[in-house]
This record gives C-alpha cells, structure tokens and sequence, in this order.
C-alpha cells in the first residue's frame, strides 16, 4: 500500500480523513472511486490528478474536488509522496449545503480541483492547525465551512449578504444561550442547527454573521472566560478547573488559554494573585 487513511473526525453525512501518500515516479497510477463528495485539502507533495472534470496537478494550497460515485486516477510521476486533509459528504448533506450557498446551481463540481486561492487560505490554515492539535471536536464545523468555501468558488459566483433577519438573529440569540447553557459538555453544530429548523450550513453562516464569530469559536471563548474567572477565584488545580469547564486534554487547555489570554494560566492565576495582594 502506497498511501494510509486515518479517520480523524466523522458524524451524520460527513468524514475527515488524513491521507499520506508516500507513492513515487515509479509507482503506477492507482484508479479509485470516490464513495461520496470529496474536498480535499493538499498540505504537502505534488501529485496529478484525473477525474471525470479533467486533469490537473495538485499542489499545496489546493482543492482536490471529487464527485460522488465517479472513478479518479492519482499520479506521481513528478515527485514522491503527498499529505491531505480529505472531507467526505454524503450527497444528501452535500445537497442541503449547495442549497444554502447562493448562486450554486448543480450537485456536483465541474472542475478537478480548486487552485491555491488568496481567499481559502485562512480556512485551510485553521484545517491543518486542527489536524496538528487533534482539535476533534473543531472539524465538524471546518466541514462545513471547507464544502461551502469550495462550492463557492467553484460556481463562480459573487454574492452580497444581506442583513440577517429578526427570525435569523432570535435563532442566532437561542443558540448562543444555549451554547451557554451547555459549555461544559459536547456540543454539536447539527444539533444547534436542527433546534433552530435550518440547515448546518445555513446555521452555520447567519450565526457568523450575527455574533462575529462561528458556534465553535463563540463555545472556545466561553470555555476559556469561565476558566479564567476560575482561575482569579479559586485555588483548584488547573487541570480540574480545564475539565470543569469542557477541555478534555489539559495540553489543549493550556495552549488555547496562553493563545488567547498571551500567558499560561499558571502565570494568569500567578499575576492577578500577586496584584490582588498589592491592592489590599
């Protein structure tokens, strides 16, 4: 076997694989068959690619787009090995998302791939950060995002947002409370979304649009703000005060918090201890 496929994140209609291929100039071209709507993400190595949409090279920073049910072919007769961050959707979910992206049309991309656009840049950043950090619990949402970016783009269409509507923002307002409500435990953006009739995807962009910010963002900053009053108020080990507040893994904690708050929580706790002291 020339190439390894780990799982990384999956749920109702959707899958994030790493793939590894370590296949060489002397290795042949292997025929596959995409089970389901494919977008991935190239982060390292070169590799061709033909599909029923055509041929063409795949590079860092570029799209992969495969079609449900059609057969592709890979290649490396340029250069050895490559690594992408792969999303799979069923084509009923890959249906609800081109319905909610204006402009798209058709369930199914005409083109191979997607080239290293300016504009997917941030996007694919953040995918590779998550699949460096084993941030699982971010991926459900970097899929939808990823399959709204790459349907965007690859309709060629522009399109000027409107102003959410009261109903949008009351929807956006009931989730954020109970994205409060529920902080310290698994929350899922499907579940969100179906408590408020719509679409993940569609969920997905009016909740940016009315709070700024995407549901697994607005969750992290609800985490950490908790984590950090506890912080300033109690003297529990910080590893109980990471896992009462919704972090599963401490390493996560402590890099998220020194991420956003610009020092670890030992020094955090340490500092306001310390000014508390002057101040009395």
């Amino acid at each position: 076997m020339t190439a390894t496929t780990h799982t990384l994140a999956s749920g109702p209609g959707w899958r994030v694989t790493d793939v590894i291929c370590t296949a060489g100039a002397g290795d042949r071209p292997f025929e596959e068959a995409h089970q389901d709507f494919c977008v991935a993400a190239v982060t390292s190595g070169t590799f061709r690619y033909r599909a029923q949409q055509g041929t063409a090279m795949l590079a860092p920073g570029a799209l992969l787009l495969g079609n449900s049910g059609t057969c592709y072919e890979c290649g490396h007769e340029h250069g050895s090995g490559d690594r992408c961050l792969s999303f799979h959707f069923g084509p009923s979910y890959m249906e609800r998302i081109v319905a909610g992206v204006p402009g798209a049309r058709k369930l199914a991309f005409a083109t191979p791939r997607l080239p290293p656009l300016p504009v997917l840049a941030p996007l694919l950043a953040d995918a590779e950060a998550a699949r460096e950090t084993a941030d699982i619990d971010a991926f459900e949402e970097l899929s939808l995002r990823i399959a709204g970016a790459a349907v965007t783009a690859a309709a060629g269409t522009t399109h000027v947002r409107r102003a959410p509507s009261r109903r949008d923002q009351k929807r956006v307002a009931g989730a954020v409370r109970r994205i409060e409500l529920a902080a310290d435990g698994p929350v899922s953006l499907s579940a969100l979304a179906d408590e408020t009739a719509t679409s993940p995807y569609h969920f997905l962009r009016v909740f940016r649009q009315v709070a700024g910010m995407t549901p697994y963002q607005f969750l992290l900053k609800t985490r950490l703000h908790r984590a950090a009053v506890r912080l300033h108020m109690s003297d529990e080990a910080v590893s109980a005060i990471a896992f009462e507040a919704g972090f599963n893994d401490l390493s996560t904690f402590n890099r998220r918090f020194r991420r956003v708050m610009g020092e670890t929580p030992g020094k955090y706790r340490a500092r306001r201890g310390a000014m508390g002291v002057r101040v009395s």
